[in-house]
């Protein structure tokens, strides 16, 4: 089904935005994001099991059809892995991708010049740009969602690694000899904190996660933080995806318990933890602020 947000903007000639687009194993949604940051129209839809480019292109054309100013570039934050500069994409959550072509299909489809990168690389550039992160320059930014994915801004710039794929948190081992990852590991995070993980471990969607649930997911994942800000030297994790927010405070408690009690490095010891400040906008400013940082 497609849900729709109306504009909050009036169409102008003079005004100009970016698309954005962000892609989940559970959903697909194409939004237009001002200059400024501001999310003025969305669309979505849930990911079908088949055909998931189709799915996309009629939420791409139906939005750049209604969108309430110029378009200048497009901006996508999607699952990894992936090549660099997003040229070819195999989601571990989009089973029929596996290789496919999607800054070339967007470019086609909107005529646009596009920039891709993984959903949390985008999401973290979003929070430095209008969110929870303004102002710092060491900062990890995870979506805990369908699956667990995790983007790094260092010294003020966007880490990226050989292919792009830096800052993949959801595979870092937290209980060794735990769940089999679709990775092929055992005990990575996206093994026992994602949505489809917490249903096939309890038996119930993540939404009915109980307490316990809660406050172990966000211990793991304080766990992996204190490895990960130990690496990197990080002031500042900021979270978003559906199942942390969803989750709430006993999720982001649990989380900040754990980094205090294990992070213990004096250069990292007070590192902190914090919602996502673009709430469930977070995706589609994340993803404009590609567009953003390289128009």
């Amino acid at each position: 089904m497609l849900l729709r947000a109306e504009s909050n903007l009036a169409k102008t000639s003079n005004s100009s935005g970016f698309l954005a687009i962000d892609i989940g194993g559970t959903k697909l949604a194409v939004g237009v994001v001002s200059t400024s940051g501001l999310l003025l129209s969305r669309m979505q839809a849930q990911t079908p099991a088949t055909d998931v480019w189709g799915a996309l292109k009629k939420l791409i054309d139906a939005q750049m059809l209604e969108s309430p100013v110029r378009l200048e570039a497009c901006g996508v934050g999607c699952g990894g892995p992936m090549t660099l500069g997003g040229e070819h994409v195999s989601p571990l959550n989009i089973a029929e991708w596996r290789g496919f072509g999607l800054r070339s299909a967007v470019e086609q489809a909107t005529g646009l010049t596009t920039y891709i990168a993984n959903d949390a690389q985008a999401l973290v550039l979003g929070e430095v740009w209008c969110g929870s992160a303004i102002g710092v320059s060491d900062v990890i930014g995870m979506v805990v969602s369908t699956g667990v994915g995790g983007g790094i801004v260092s010294n003020n710039k966007l880490v990226t690694g050989q292919l792009g794929n830096a800052g993949h948190i959801g595979h870092v081992i937290v209980e060794p000899d735990g769940r089999l990852c679709k990775c092929g590991a055992y005990g990575c995070l996206e093994a026992h904190v994602s949505g489809k993980s917490i249903a096939a471990i309890t038996g119930r969607p993540s939404q009915e996660a109980t307490d316990d649930v809660k406050i172990t997911a966000g211990k793991l994942v304080g766990r992996a933080l204190v490895s990960v800000g130990a690496l990197m030297d990080l002031q500042l994790c900021v979270i978003g995806g559906s199942v942390a927010l969803g989750f709430g405070a006993l999720f982001f408690d649990a989380v900040q318990h754990e980094l205090d009690r294990s992070a213990r490095l004096e250069f990292i010891r007070g590192m902190k933890v914090l919602p996502v400040g673009l709430g469930d906008a977070a995706p589609l400013i994340g993803a404009a602020s590609l567009a953003r940082a390289s128009y």
